[in-house]
């Protein structure tokens, strides 16, 4: 009688995994297949964006590097290579355009967002009429900002706005202010208000820019208060109610809690807000050209000219299509630089 030899469970188990590694390699294999079938009709899919990317967006941006290495202006001129760069470098012009950048993005960007989070951590609260007061924060920002501007022109003015009217009727005629065509820094005036003097480096922003902040703040607020909100969802509601009976204080709860766990939301926030920033054309134009102080962009006497108003300036005013071009790309260098640091300093904020 032959006696049945007993499988050895461990090589049974080989058996098994090696069994299960073949069907899924072959499994692999089988898609790899179907995908490579399938290639061909994605990439037909894929092709009318593609095309849209390449026409409206590559194409343009190695044209205008082109641009830039040309004396350009109304027509081809000669081969100069880095000269329109060196020269922006060295324009005072471009300094002083940056300088109002600087001041316009210190301005808006961390204001926006510590206001955004104040009104958002009041809204996350239960209030009557929650939803009403989140329509009301969110509606400046699904409006044009060419169509704001003009209105925000008209409070700011000088003669007939509702700004000046108000500060009338409360303090009297001697605080009009001129608005949008004062050329003065803000801190320059509030000294010789008291009688003092600030050096010229210490002037800060002109009015007319402080102005336009003041519109660039409340048209983007609903945007971040909005963001801020999902991310006040996002956080669970047991870790408030552990803190108040361990007897946390509501400012603790912010600033041990909600802070920290709001950080992705900051972070990225304070991304695309950087951007945004360097980047605002429509509100600084159209109040600027409604000053009427000679209706220039960029004025008056060039105190809301930030980089982005130079290179319009550059474009259809001077012609300058060339050096225009290399201020562009001098930006977005800049704008690259900032966004690459801000995500290196996020990640080792998160490491540590």
């Amino acid at each position: 009688m032959a006696v049945q030899k007993a499988a050895d469970p461990a090589l049974e188990g080989v058996r098994v995994h090696q069994v299960g590694v073949a069907g899924v390699a072959s499994q692999v294999r089988a898609r790899g297949r179907v995908g490579r079938r399938n290639s061909p009709v994605a990439y037909l899919f894929l092709l009318p964006a593609m095309l849209i990317l390449v026409v409206f967006h590559f194409f343009p941006i190695f044209y205008a590097f082109y641009i830039s290495l040309h004396n350009w202006r109304l027509v081809k001129g000669a081969f100069i290579g880095a000269e329109n760069f060196q020269r922006a470098l060295h324009d005072p012009d471009f300094w002083e355009a940056f300088g109002n950048t600087v001041f316009y993005v210190l301005g808006t960007v961390p204001v926006t967002l510590a206001l955004a989070l104040f009104f958002a951590y009041l809204l996350f609260q239960k209030v009557r009429f929650l939803s009403f007061f989140r329509t009301v924060y969110f509606l400046p920002y699904i409006t044009s900002t060419v169509a704001a501007a003009a209105i925000w022109a008209w409070i700011f003015n000088s003669r007939a706005g509702i700004l000046n009217d108000i500060l009338t009727r409360a303090f009297g005629p001697q605080y009009q202010l001129r608005w949008l065509q004062e050329s003065k820094g803000v801190f320059g005036m509030l000294a010789a208000h008291v009688g003092g003097t600030m050096p010229a480096w210490l002037q800060g922003p002109s009015l007319a820019l402080v102005a336009i902040m003041i519109m660039s703040i409340w048209h983007y607020l609903g945007f971040d208060i909005v963001l801020f909100l999902a991310g006040l969802g996002n956080i669970n509601a047991e870790l408030y109610e552990a803190a108040r009976i361990d007897g946390a204080r509501e400012w603790d709860l912010f600033r041990r809690i909600t802070l920290p766990l709001l950080s992705p939301t900051i972070f990225f926030l304070t991304i695309i807000s950087t951007i945004g920033a360097f980047q605002t054309f429509n509100q600084i134009y159209v109040m600027s050209t409604s000053s009427g102080v000679g209706n220039a962009a960029g004025g008056p006497l060039n105190s809301t000219q930030t980089v982005v108003i130079f290179i319009y300036n550059l474009f259809y005013s001077s012609k300058r299509l060339g050096y225009g071009s290399a201020v562009a790309f001098v930006l977005f260098g800049v704008i690259l630089v900032l966004t690459l640091a801000q995500l290196w300093l996020g990640r080792r904020r998160q490491d540590i």
